[in-house]
């Protein structure tokens, strides 16, 4: 992509590589034993992280703990009002959901954890595309700091915490290479791919998909580099509010 391209301004004025504004505030639930919302230009997304002092029957007595995760949209999330999922099944959650969990166990040694599970239940307060990216990225601060405080109140010796994972997502819409689609842009791509990554510039999950025309190995190569950059900036923007959270704990 030369200059030009990367220079052209999209319909909210952001350069086709840049990440729309970003910014996530930490503790903002009084119950939670850890809770992040994180908000990428108009779409807000209300992270909470609880822990139970026990495990699913499959993990009963050996020793290990779990991590699941809850995804979900408020009704008043989106222009047309959205039926709460509990009065109707709901696939496109229960997929996130399994991807959430997915992502962030590949953060976790759960073996480290002893017989409790994490539970981090993300709720989408507002949507303009990439929800379940952001809700990944807010979902890990939460993990971050409740396996801190976990640390802290059962005297864990090793961090179960071995990654730091994030994810954004890319696409092409007329043609173009974009970083981080709104959804105005996310209903015209014609490849839409969303790309967990941990800060090693290692993949956990890459979900792509042509809309229209096949792309080949070349633009796949070429947006999974667009998105490790938009990761890069997301993995500085994590570090920052678990800086600001230590520093108001602790003030």
């Amino acid at each position: 992509m030369n200059s030009a391209s990367r220079s052209a301004a999209r319909s909210d004025g952001r350069r086709t590589d840049q990440l729309r504004p970003v910014s996530i505030e930490t503790d903002v639930l009084k119950f939670a034993l850890a809770s992040a919302l994180v908000k990428a230009g108009d779409t807000h997304v209300l992270c909470a992280a609880s822990v139970e002092e026990t495990v699913p029957t499959f993990l009963k007595g050996k020793g290990v703990g779990w991590l699941t995760a809850e995804y979900d949209m408020l009704p008043a999330s989106t222009p047309t009002r959205k039926p709460r999922s509990v009065f109707k099944v709901d696939g496109r959650a229960q997929e996130i959901r399994r991807l959430i969990g997915r992502s962030l166990r590949a953060a976790l040694d759960t073996s480290l954890l002893g017989e409790r599970t994490i539970r981090v239940d993300c709720d989408v307060l507002q949507a303009d595309g990439g929800t379940r990216t952001l809700a990944i990225t807010g979902a890990w601060v939460a993990l971050a700091l409740a396996v801190e405080r976990l640390r802290e109140k059962h005297g864990l010796p090793p961090n179960p915490l071995k990654r730091q994972i994030a994810a954004v997502s890319v696409g092409i819409v007329e043609g173009r290479r974009l970083l981080d689609l709104s959804y105005r842009e996310d209903v015209a791509a014609e490849v839409d791919m969303n790309v967990v990554m941990t800060s090693k510039q290692e993949f956990v999950e890459i979900q792509g998909t042509a809309e229209s025309k096949p792309f080949g190995p070349g633009q796949l190569e070429r947006l999974t580099a667009l998105a490790a950059k938009g990761c890069r900036r997301l993995f500085r923007e994590q570090r920052a509010a678990l800086k600001r959270a230590s520093k108001a704990r602790h003030a």
